[in-house]
């Protein structure tokens, strides 16, 4: 027979120890154990495989716990009955902050989808804005499909961001983050800023929005783009690169996933002069991007090859992950455009930031709100882990 042990009270240390030490005592075998601390106050369960509550280890725990300012309960359950088979997830639920509207409507969500909460923990440091809840979903990968596309409904209702990713070695073992560069580790689209400095912004602007919204073909439209550069100076585009504003949390996010061991890639439809800056500045470890011609220090209004196209973007990110002796399913990426669907789908974990709604609805995730730091905790990264400076 199984009895659960329920104890509660103020948290100090020496408890775990005191209570184990008389289940020693008796020769119990203990089945699980889980533990919580919340402001303070400890809640303490062990699963006992004991013949009856009528044990003197049963009553031994009673005398010890009351020594220790504690309060025991317990129960008798019955024999346990075969699962049927679940998957675990991770779901992240932020925003500023998460009220008891939004813990209700992702907790109907979940039950709805017959995914049970074993777990509930906070994230943030300051402040009730990131959740990582831990659940078990009945079923195959389809009901999980269903689950994520309900989720995603639900973010853009209670405008939050919502994530659910199935917990496993993976996850704790991502070894490779690639990212896209404009408007995702910076915050404008560096062809725009060239187009303004050579004085044909507004035809650049319109061609960008078409193509990242998925409405033109991206190669015709980057080459159209780029000829409209032609007698741009060299001296202007490098202006154009130191001065390139970086997305807010990138410095955090980066600094964090070297931490970690994490190797990192800038991965982009954007040109060589801006990555390579993005590069130093952040410390990447790799960086690829569009090379513009150039001649007597002047924009051809050509684009050399191979021109960084979406497949070329997953060939890079393969090419990397291989030569760095890491497994496609360890890898991350992150984007905001079109040109970054093949990627993130290739990619073992894919994140949509800031993006259309063609991404976010074939990324694994996605982040609508916030800085790109926020991308460590869909990786369980806990603030007061985080390397801020």
């Amino acid at each position: 027979m199984g009895v659960l042990v329920t104890v509660t009270g103020s948290d100090h240390p020496g408890i775990t120890a005191a209570l184990a030490s008389v289940l020693a005592d008796h020769g119990v075998a203990l089945e699980d154990i889980e533990q919580v601390v919340v402001h303070g106050r400890l809640t303490l369960c062990l699963l006992l495989d004991l013949p009856g509550t009528d044990s003197p280890a049963l009553r031994d725990l009673l005398f010890r716990a009351k020594e220790l300012g504690l309060a025991l309960d317990f129960e008798s359950l019955p024999d346990a009955r075969p699962r049927p088979p679940t998957t675990e997830v991770a779901v992240t639920a932020l925003a500023n902050p998460i009220s008891p509207v939004h813990l209700t409507a992702l907790a109907r969500v979940l039950a709805h989808h017959e995914a049970n909460i074993r777990a509930i923990d906070r994230l943030s440091a300051r402040g009730l804005s990131a959740l990582e809840l831990k659940a078990e979903v009945l079923g195959d990968g389809d009901r999980l499909a269903r689950l994520r596309h309900a989720l995603l409904e639900l973010a853009i209702a209670e405008n939050v961001d919502l994530a659910v990713q199935p917990l496993g070695l993976a996850r704790r073992s991502l070894r490779l983050v690639a990212m896209d560069m404009d408007s995702t580790l910076i915050q404008v689209e560096v062809i725009d800023e060239l187009a303004r400095a050579h004085g044909v912004g507004e035809q650049v602007a319109r061609i960008t929005a078409e193509a990242m919204a998925g409405d033109l073909d991206y190669e015709q439209s980057l080459r159209k783009r780029v000829s409209l550069l032609e007698g741009l100076s060299v001296e202007a585009v490098e202006q154009v690169a130191d001065g390139l504003p970086l997305t807010d949390g990138a410095e955090t996010l980066v600094r964090t996933l070297k931490r970690l061991g994490c190797k990192t890639a800038v991965i982009s439809g954007g040109f060589d002069v801006a990555a390579r800056r993005v590069q130093q500045r952040l410390g990447l470890d790799h960086a690829h991007s569009n090379a513009l011609e150039v001649v007597d220090g002047r924009l051809t209004g050509r684009v050399l090859e191979p021109i960084v196209t979406p497949e070329r973007k997953v060939q890079l990110l393969e090419q990397i992950a291989a030569a760095e002796g890491i497994p496609l399913t360890q890898t991350v990426a992150i984007g905001d455009g079109a040109n970054d669907l093949m990627m993130i789908e290739r990619a073992g974990l894919g994140i949509a930031f800031h993006a259309k709604a063609r991404l976010r609805a074939a990324a694994d995730t996605a982040l609508t709100h916030g800085g790109l730091d926020r991308v460590l905790y869909l990786l369980g990264v806990r603030d007061r882990e985080l390397d801020p400076a």
